[in-house]
């Protein structure tokens, strides 16, 4: 791998603030750009100007958006373009770095047709006999109430396509599935088909891994919280918070997935020439009668990111090119066993509308080893860090057990103030009630 690599990294989330922060580790980088980025990927790294379009852009839109991108990666003569959020990868803009001679790491857009459209993802899934949620698909509004109105039991109503995290509604009446299929058949091209599932429920794990189209990389299993607000009520959001590891999960849970899920997956899209390099992740249910996927994600997920990066002991930059020239097999990779829990403090009213520009206090008055990860902030006219987001810090602690890691989190979540901000305060309870469903975009 080439020494001393400039490397561009695309997003502007915690997410991305926490992959920042992995990559800067590196002793192969020289330079790391972010595009656009936040505050806090400003203080480790060169952010640089590229605004994101809407999930729901137009073609032209998005065609401006990637040629803009490949125009600056050839400006800043990046070796490698990290792409990190789901649209963009989505959109294609891995494909269109490497037209351009750029290497770039993350699925190309048939790749990422895993996590674009719900119905294509598990009709691989059924022909790689990947266990999942059963799922049907209507592209005729009608005919999606029809088969509602004759379920018996509480269903999930999807829209297919990306939506921006308010793309999946648990029911559970009749009146409230076709209230839900209403709401998401407006919501765009993201709506335009919808999938129904039955509703399950068991405890969730996000299983991610490395992939680099053949050869995979497991990573420690994690466990998000969707709802808003404490007990799992409430509207699901992006992520309230996270764990690592599952506390409950039976030992052989982690190899289950990898052998039934994820390495189906990834040679099943090898074999069909739709090789998948980056990052997959899917979401499963720990049912009884095993492992089930509900949903299957092409990147890292937020704020699952930021518990795992900080458990990462590989360098990611080498880990990303071996994923790029299909080498992943030949590079050493090592997780900490140490416990991370993550706890995201949110703008007052989201997941709805939310004002920015507040001030943030505090941020200085952290541990040394207690890490917090940008996801909405921007610098004020005066230099201070004011929000500039719906989920505004993700505060991720460490320690040798997820109970000390969960106290760690807390107590420096305390410490960070800014009017209206809210936070869970029940990530990474211990308990013996499994967790309801909370579906997901």
């Amino acid at each position: 791998m080439v020494r001393g690599m400039k490397v561009l990294l695309i997003g502007s989330g915690a997410r991305e603030h926490a992959i920042a922060w992995k990559l800067v580790q590196s002793a192969r980088l020289s330079r790391l750009f972010v595009a656009p980025g936040n505050a806090g990927t400003a203080q480790i790294a060169e952010n640089v100007e590229l605004a994101l379009p809407a999930t729901t852009a137009s073609s032209d839109e998005i065609t401006a958006y990637l040629g803009a991108a490949v125009r600056l990666a050839r400006e800043l003569r990046v070796e490698l373009a990290f792409v990190a959020p789901d649209a963009p990868l989505a959109w294609g803009l891995v494909d269109a770095l490497e037209a351009a001679g750029i290497a770039a790491f993350g699925p190309t857009s048939a790749a990422a047709r895993l996590e674009s459209s719900k119905s294509w993802a598990k009709q691989l899934m059924q022909r790689h006999r990947v266990p999942h949620t059963p799922t049907k698909s209507f592209d005729d509004v009608e005919a999606a109430k029809e088969y509602v109105r004759a379920s018996r039991g509480a269903v999930v109503v999807k829209a297919d396509g990306l939506a921006i995290g308010k793309g999946a509604i648990v029911t559970s009446t009749i009146e409230g599935a076709l209230a839900a299929i209403e709401e998401l058949s407006a919501f765009g091209e993201a709506g335009s088909r919808l999938t129904i599932e039955p509703r399950v429920i068991a405890r969730e794990v996000s299983a991610h891994a490395f992939s680099d189209g053949r050869s995979i990389a497991a990573m420690p299993l994690s466990c998000d919280h969707k709802a808003v607000f404490d007990g799992n009520r409430g509207p699901n959001t992006g992520g309230m918070g996270v764990y690592s590891p599952a506390w409950w999960a039976a030992p052989s849970l982690a190899d289950d997935i990898t052998n039934q899920v994820i390495a189906p997956l990834v040679h099943g899209m090898a074999d069909e020439s739709v090789p998948f390099r980056g990052v997959i992740y899917p979401g499963v249910f720990a049912t009884p009668d095993g492992a089930q996927v509900f949903e299957c994600n092409a990147r890292f997920g937020d704020p699952e990111a930021q518990a795992l990066l900080v458990r990462l002991e590989g360098d990611l930059l080498e880990i990303a090119m071996a994923c790029v020239e299909g080498r992943l097999s030949r590079v050493p990779i090592a997780w900490s066993d140490r416990a991370s829990v993550v706890v995201v403090m949110a703008a007052n009213g989201y997941p709805g509308a939310y004002s920015t520009g507040v001030p943030i206090h505090g941020l200085d008055a952290i541990d040394p080893d207690v890490l917090v990860f940008h996801a909405g902030t921007r610098f004020g006219e005066d230099g201070s860090v004011v929000t500039a987001g719906g989920r505004v810090l993700a505060v991720t602690a460490t320690a040798a057990t997820l109970e000390a890691a969960r106290a760690k989190a807390y107590d420096n979540v305390a410490r960070i103030s800014f009017a209206g901000a809210h936070y869970r305060r029940d990530i990474a309870v211990q308990d013996s009630t499994p967790d309801r469903l909370r579906a997901r975009q």
